[in-house]
């Protein structure tokens, strides 16, 4: 393929119809079940056209049949309990010296994102904390429904699943590439463990939960997307604590170690290893050096790293590549749009940031992403649906100004 290809992190904005279903679901309320599958069709279908039409390559499913990226895996594990918090819940986010140097910034998004919350129709569930009271154990039911949903729904697009290759959307005689995100271990946030002797074998115990996950998605045919925005957060959230660099290494070292545990004998040429920095709005002034975490990234055992480069505190962060020496047959997939901004980022920029990434590390090794998804939760959405999609769009033309640069003429 002689161009460079689109994807995105994952995570799209559900439509009203679904959020109705999903409500009932977080609240513990009866809900139509037969409705509600016949919704989340419909909606998996709508997100997969949306995708093809604004001419993203490797797609998904949008995460449309899950509550939130991190805790849609604590009900597909047994072993955990729920436990209501009361009170105020922001005194339950993460520590951070964002936080401490912005605090009416904060305060204000806080209100803002509890209101945009209760107007989606979610919060009826509350905010629980899950607590590891039992041995782990994973319910495939709702992966494998996911799995053939989006297929399912691939099919009713009228667009046939590629297994190896990057494919493209339209292409004749080929399919598209398509992934399912799911969590890390070090992204299992809101989880107490009360069961296992230590940390090491609650995190490993962890790892082989998701390691069942893992293999599903894989032996499917689909790529696996792994999804870890808490591994470079969690610096800022230890050094706001009191707690050291080195504190910090450690405990991001053994769950780098998980992760690998996690994913061994999957084929590496098949996983996708997704970093951002938290990737909520806020100033960021406080997130940790991409290149002092760099290391941590490529130890994991993937093809594709995906990690934020469009929002201004971390676009500058490209240039870490003239130094640090990207392993051979790696495919880095930069944020060239942002899901930070309301903005629609012009063709034009998008394809300078591909274009002079690619001139360090190869454009072979080169392939156009988003910093996040576009809707952290069901009801967490970061931009508009309309904005969204035009941003989609914006990648896709930037990577075609792109690749006419790096290859010539002879670019599709």
């Amino acid at each position: 393929m002689q161009r460079i290809p689109v994807t995105h992190a994952g995570s799209l904005i559900r439509p009203p119809e679904l959020l109705s279903f999903q409500a009932a679901i977080d609240s513990g309320q009866p809900y139509d079940e037969a409705g509600y599958a016949t919704a989340l069709r419909k909606a998996v279908t709508g997100v997969v056209r949306g995708q093809a039409d604004a001419g993203i390559d490797v797609l998904d499913d949008g995460e449309m049949g899950k509550s939130s990226w991190i805790s849609y895996l604590y009900q597909r594990t047994t072993g955990l309990e729920a436990r209501p918090i009361e009170g105020d819940v922001t005194k339950f986010m993460p520590a951070s010296r964002d936080r401490q140097h912005f605090p009416g910034a904060y305060a204000e998004q806080d209100a803002r994102d509890a209101a945009a919350t209760r107007a989606a129709g979610g919060g009826g569930g509350g905010i629980a904390d899950w607590v590891c009271t039992g041995p782990m154990r994973y319910d495939r039911t709702a992966i494998d429904r996911d799995i053939a949903n989006f297929k399912a729904c691939l099919d009713d697009a009228g667009i046939g699943l590629e297994t190896g290759g990057e494919g493209a959307v339209g292409e004749d005689g080929g399919g598209v590439q398509a992934f399912l995100p799911v969590v890390a271990p070090a992204s299992a946030y809101w989880l107490r463990n009360e069961h296992y002797g230590s940390e090491e074998e609650f995190v490993y115990a962890l790892a082989d939960v998701l390691h069942e996950e893992y293999k599903a998605i894989t032996d499917s045919g689909l790529l696996l997307q792994v999804d870890d925005a808490v591994l470079m957060h969690e610096a800022d959230t230890m050094l706001s604590r009191g707690q050291s660099w080195a504190d910090y290494r450690a405990w991001a070292e053994l769950r780098v170690d998980a992760l690998n545990h996690a994913l061994a004998g999957l084929p590496e040429d098949r996983i996708r290893y997704h970093v951002c920095f938290g990737s909520w709005h806020g100033p960021h002034a406080y997130d940790p050096p991409l290149r002092d975490s760099i290391d941590l990234v490529l130890r994991v055992n993937a093809k594709y790293y995906l990690m934020e480069q469009a929002n201004p505190r971390h676009e500058h962060e490209w240039a870490i590549w003239r130094d640090v020496k990207l392993p051979d047959g790696k495919v880095l997939v930069p944020g060239v749009v942002t899901h930070h901004t309301n903005v629609v980022e012009h063709p034009e920029l998008v394809a300078q940031r591909l274009t002079r990434l690619a001139n360090v590390v190869g454009r072979e090794n080169v392939m156009g992403g988003t910093d996040c998804g576009f809707a952290q939760g069901a009801f967490v959405h970061r931009v508009h649906e309309e904005i969204q999609w035009a941003k989609l769009a914006s990648l896709a033309e930037g990577a075609r100004l792109a690749s006419r640069q790096l290859w010539g003429a002879t670019g599709d």
